[in-house]
């Protein structure tokens, strides 16, 4: 599922300055989550890191409209991020 973000945001900037896929934006009342940017941190974390870093609990929720799984979002994390390698793939090569 994508990430949407609720009314509860404070517009703090955390968020933003945080998404590895710069995938939120300052929206006309509060930031807004690009559907199409956003990996849910697919490929660079462990935990979405806009959620990790939000000061309000339940400011960022999952969108129950827009499915998508791990592997959609792997690919979308492999084409916004073409030079480096997903951490799940580094996790795996260090066990090799």
């Amino acid at each position: 599922m994508a990430l949407r973000i609720t009314d509860d945001c404070l517009n703090c900037f955390a968020c933003i300055s945080d998404c590895p896929s710069e995938a939120i934006s300052e929206g006309d009342v509060i930031h807004v989550i690009d559907p199409d940017r956003c990996t849910e941190c697919v490929g660079s974390h462990d935990k979405p890191s806009c959620i990790e870093v939000c000061p309000v609990e339940e400011a960022i929720e999952w969108d129950p409209e827009r499915v998508e799984t791990a592997d959609m979002l792997l690919d979308r994390w492999k084409t916004l991020h073409p030079h480096e390698i997903p951490e799940l793939f580094d996790q795996e090569e260090k066990s090799a």
